[in-house]
């Protein structure tokens, strides 16, 4: 009897522990973190912590509250102070206050997760990238890896994959996503002709067009734009930046270190001055020129956007908001945002007018100079003046800008941006570093006769230099001159002293300053070839020539300090930090500096889990039009579900292992997958099941970019100038949409041929970008995007309908038809649909499009204004086709991918 009730007791006990052994195992991130972040996170977050607690980190969400009770007990869901609040009936006590209680479903989730131990995940996108198994799956459609995962899934999905698109769709498609544009006759046939498809796409990739078109998609991330931005806007002179990345395109440089040159080029060992240039990404930044700003405000801004823009285009991280306070919904503090901001915060620039600092470019006359002249100087000085020297020549670095100058005395800041003195006026620089400086190179304009005086430690201290000064009409500008210094030592307060017999207006300027430039000075010496060589450096520090603003590290002396901003604020300084990556992302590699440089190498190591992720899905979005993550800009907890992770991941491994960071190799192997090739019909199951394409059970359909819609009308017409790099151009623009009211700049149309260059090479001015292509979703750049959102609106039919330019470009195209079909003017309309769609017209567009035709041919016949409007002569059939070819370039299939 004893022991049949042992049998009973056990037999209850396996039941009770069977039941509970294969419940249903709760997932953390797909099911209890969206509940939280739906209803709990807002209150007891990144942001408040009602109660104090807060559900953000595991450590908080396990302690204890206000009430000094535990909010969460792992294993024990009854004795959890979350799970008893979120039930209870009184409304002034149960969670969520003051809103709808969570559902019985959703109290049920939470609890078994509880019971279940509470097991607390990092959110996917948080955990370093890891090779994935290939899914085991067999189907004469599939091509490759890819076509695996993307096969499995849509099966999960009840969708099958699509057949092949035709040939015709493939090279136009394959075309549009390689070099931005439809491939020439003679490359198109090594596919339609001899059926190489891979041979087609490898001569697409070499293709120095191919470096243009993924630029352009490069530039709205780094928030590219030939101004400064704010009120004044204006000219910047940056372009060398745009060149150096369609080279590193073309180079299919490796994407690690592609980013590093641009994080961190001048920080790389003896860095080149195309690493210089790459570091002009955070120089995209924008200058406020405005008079009566602070300058400390905007260059902190510009800081704040460096930051911003790391996170948010190359890592997929929403990171801006824990300027303000830590994430409300992801694993990040608020002063791990000012960690990170001390990266940035110890660069050189100062939100100067000329935006120091600069690289500045030589002609090939000036580099033989500069060469010979570093050789004298290995002769002659150490290895560490003759660097100091060269780079100064090269940057104007390191210098004091004059505009932090404080402690005025009859003197200001200039419309904010220089030191400018008048009679019996004085002026503070603040813990200059003298010790062992010999000589002074200073940059000043002279507006009347006077003397000038650096003291030490207040205005009446031990002279430092002098200077007397002799106006001379002739020389208006800015003018450099090096002074002798005596007494410099240790790090000292500077004080500017100015005088002048001559100044009668009280309110007149007699001196103003741009930099100054404390150094050991040129070598000393006295014979002829000192001289010489002393004249080739001056030659070259005078010398005008074109500059790129660069990043520059601030060497000792110069650094700055990083603070906490309470609340966001500039203003309100709280605990100083050090440079520093959030602890919930690991930390730097060992034996890096703990500076930009490290920041890039511990981006680009295959511990990172954000940045392999992040380019992948960008370039995956490139192609179907919606990345893996459709928030490209967002990989965290609350931006959208992965539709395939495991592909996501198993591209992004192969990315940084197999690849070895090869852009050309990522793009490539999707082309070749059969997922790419689909055709993007849609049927009626398909839509119904997916339609936004999401499970890719059909092939991507989606409207050309704007720069595609320019350069691809340009192409087909026949006008497209192929020249690469240089300056910006300016095409056909109306009169009166600029207006510049501080310089007068004024939009001047570039000549014939240079006004058919690509989009890229347009004039972006970032409070009055390109007309056409704002309509078509470009954007202004005055912060990064990291994707457009397409839109359908009635103004991008107005652009390709009424804008002069393709207007212009209709007419190029009409003629080019009309050659090509030895001036037969029906054919004309069949010619010209093959040229813009890249397949034969069919029966029924040509009846509507011929009819078209002979309607407008009618009107013109009879209006011979009309017709000389639109032809520039009298000839009504021209006219008509022109308007035709104008129709054609707004049709669907021709603005449309596929």
């Amino acid at each position: 009897m004893r022991f049949a009730k042992f049998i009973l007791v056990f037999l209850s006990f396996v039941a009770v522990s069977s039941c509970s052994f294969f419940q249903e195992k709760i997932d953390f991130n797909a099911q209890v973190k969206p509940i939280i972040n739906k209803n709990c996170i807002a209150c007891h977050g990144g942001v408040k912590k009602q109660g104090g607690y807060s559900l953000l980190f595991k450590e908080e969400a396990f302690s204890k509250g206000k009430s000094g009770k535990v909010g969460i007990v792992p294993g024990d869901a009854s004795a959890s102070e979350f799970i008893r609040r979120l039930t209870l009936g009184d409304p002034d006590e149960r969670m969520p206050h003051e809103k709808d209680p969570l559902s019985s479903e959703e109290i049920e989730i939470l609890t078994k997760w509880i019971d279940q131990g509470a097991e607390w995940q990092e959110h996917w996108a948080y955990i370093p990238v890891k090779k994935q198994d290939i899914p085991e799956v067999s189907n004469d459609w599939i091509k490759n890896d890819i076509d695996r995962f993307v096969f499995e899934n849509a099966e999960k999905h009840n969708l099958k994959p699509s057949e092949r698109a035709s040939n015709e769709d493939l090279v136009r498609r394959a075309a549009l996503d390689i070099i931005g544009f439809p491939a020439e006759e003679k490359t198109r046939n090594v596919f339609l002709q001899k059926g190489k498809y891979e041979t087609y796409i490898d001569s697409l990739l070499s293709s120095p067009s191919y470096g243009e078109k993924w630029t352009s998609m490069w530039l709205d991330m780094a928030r590219y734009a030939d101004t400064k931005g704010y009120e004044r806007d204006g000219k910047r002179n940056i372009w060398r930046y745009r060149d150096w990345l369609i080279k590193a395109f073309n180079e299919d440089m490796p994407y690690d270190k592609f980013l590093t040159e641009q994080l961190a080029g001048d920080l790389l060992p003896n860095p080149s001055e195309n690493q210089y240039i790459a570091t002009a990404f955070h120089r995209n930044t924008m200058t406020n020129d405005e008079g009566g700003t602070d300058n400390e405000e905007f260059r902190t801004a510009a800081v704040l956007d460096r930051v911003n823009t790391t996170w948010e285009t190359l890592m997929g991280t929403s990171f801006s908001c824990v300027q303000c306070h830590s994430h409300p919904y992801d694993p990040f503090r608020h002063d791990e945002y000012y960690k990170f901001l001390a990266f940035f915060n110890n660069s050189r620039d100062e939100d100067t007018n000329a935006e120091y600092p600069v690289w500045r470019h030589f002609d090939e006359k000036q580099k033989a100079e500069l060469t010979n002249l570093s050789s004298w100087f290995s002769k002659t000085v150490s290895e560490k003046e003759k660097k100091e020297l060269i780079s100064f020549l090269q940057t104007l670095q390191p210098s004091h800008n004059s505009l932090k100058c404080d402690d005025f005395v009859n003197a200001e800041l200039n419309d904010t941006k220089w030191l400018a003195m008048r009679n019996h006026s004085s002026a503070r620089l603040k813990s200059v570093n003298l010790e062992g400086k010999k000589k002074l190179i200073m940059q000043y304009k002279d507006f009347a006769n006077g003397a000038f005086e650096i003291r030490l430690d207040n205005p009446k201290g031990k002279v430092l230099t002098r200077l007397n000064i002799f106006k001379k009409e002739e020389n208006k500008g800015w003018k450099t001159i090096e002074l002798a210094l005596e007494n410099a030592q240790g790090v000292r307060d500077i004080y500017f002293v100015y005088s002048s017999s001559v100044l009668d207006n009280p309110n007149a300027n007699g001196i103003m300053f741009d930099w100054f430039y404390f150094t050991e000075g040129f070598p000393a010496g006295k014979t002829p070839e000192f001289a010489q060589q002393k004249q080739k450096f001056w030659n070259l520090l005078n010398a005008s020539v074109e500059n790129t603003p660069i990043m520059y590290e601030n060497p000792e002396g110069f650094n700055r300090k990083t603070h906490v901003f309470e609340r966001g604020s500039w203003l309100s300084e709280g605990k100083e930090v050090v440079a520093g990556v959030p602890a919930s992302l690991g930390k730097l590699p060992s034996n890096v500096p703990n500076n930009r440089l490290g920041l890039a190498m511990w981006m680009t190591s295959k511990n990172n889990p954000l940045v392999a992720r992040t380019m992948v899905n960008r370039v995956w979005e490139q192609l179907f039009g919606m990345g893996l993550v459709e928030t490209l800009e967002d990989l965290g907890s609350q931006g959208a579900t992965p539709t395939n992770k495991e592909l996501l991941d198993h591209l992004s491994y192969k990315f940084m292992t197999e690849y070895k960071w090869s852009v050309k190799t990522l793009i490539k192997e999707i082309m070749l997958s059969a997922t790419y090739q689909q055709s993007s019909k849609v049927t009626p199951d398909g839509l119904e099941k997916d339609p936004s394409n999401r499970y890719l059970a059909r092939g991507p359909r989606v409207r050309l970019s704007a720069e595609q819609i320019r350069d691809q009308a340009l192409a087909i017409s026949g006008v497209l100038n192929p020249e690469m790099y240089g300056s910006p151009v300016m095409p056909y623009q109306p009169e009166g949409i600029w207006s510049s009211p501080y310089n007068g700049e004024k939009w001047v149309k570039s000549d014939k041929s240079r006004q058919y260059r690509r989009a890229i090479y347009t004039f972006w001015k970032r409070t009055s970008p390109y007309p056409s292509m704002i309509s078509f979703d470009g954007v202004g750049r005055e912060v990064c995007v990291s994707r457009r959102i397409r839109t359908n609106t009635p103004l991008q039919a107005l652009v390709t309908l009424n804008d002069s330019v393709y207007v212009d470009i209709s007419a190029k195209l009409a003629q080019k038809a009309l050659n090509v079909s030895k001036k037969n003017y029906l054919e004309s309309i069949k010619t010209a649909y093959m040229l813009a769609s890249g397949k034969k017209i069919t029966k029924e567009n040509f009846i509507i499009l011929s009819t078209l035709y002979q309607k407008t041919l009618n009107i013109y016949r009879k209006d011979k204004q009309k017709t000389k409007a639109l032809s520039g002569g009298e000839n009504p059939e021209m006219a008509a086709l022109i308007l035709v070819s104008n129709t054609i370039l707004n049709l669907d299939e021709v603005i449309t991918k596929s």
